[in-house]
């Protein structure tokens, strides 16, 4: 029912009308949950945008209120001693189990590593909605940032979250 959309798509001022979010394509109002939430996980946004300003604008919330959380991702290299003092590291999955339960509504933009950390400790079934950001590499350019990956890995990865149940999109931030 979700599949992913063309590159191109993501560009275009149509894709958010051919976008079918899971309330719309199971005609849930959203009243039922106790709770409502998104969660923004990812890198610090050098421009200022960020996945939270996009949900208020085109997630149909169906006038509900959902509480939203930013968790920006730190680099695997940092060490604990560059953090500043009352900054804790703690895994994506950790986080998760202990701020949701399985009975509320929760939407998700998270890197495919953050994914991939939540599949193996099993917490992703606690997300209802999810917008993958996965970054593919450019044939032929080699890239600096280890976070990109062949884009057969991204369809992979949706691949396995689909088997998994969870309603998936590629995030085109």
């Amino acid at each position: 029912l979700l599949e992913p959309p063309r590159a191109s798509s993501g560009k275009s001022p149509n894709y958010l009308k051919r976008t079918r979010f899971l309330p719309d394509l199971m005609n849930d109002s959203l009243e039922k949950y106790p709770r409502r939430v998104f969660i923004d996980v990812g890198v610090p946004e050098k421009d200022g945008g960020s996945g939270m300003e996009w949900f208020s604008k085109n997630y149909p919330t169906r006038n509900q209120k959902f509480e939203m959380y930013n968790i920006e991702t730190v680099a695997e290299e940092s060490s604990s001693s560059s953090l500043s003092p009352g900054k804790e590291q703690i895994e994506m999955s950790d986080w998760v189990r202990k701020n949701v339960k399985e009975e509320e509504y929760v939407v998700m933009k998270a890197e495919a590593e953050v994914v991939e950390e939540m599949m193996k400790s099993k917490s992703i079934g606690l997300v209802d909605e999810l917008f993958l950001e996965c970054k593919p590499k450019r044939e032929n350019r080699s890239s600096g940032n280890s976070s990109r990956r062949a884009y057969w890995e991204c369809l992979a990865l949706y691949g396995k979250l689909r088997d998994e149940g969870v309603a998936v999109h590629q995030w085109w931030g």
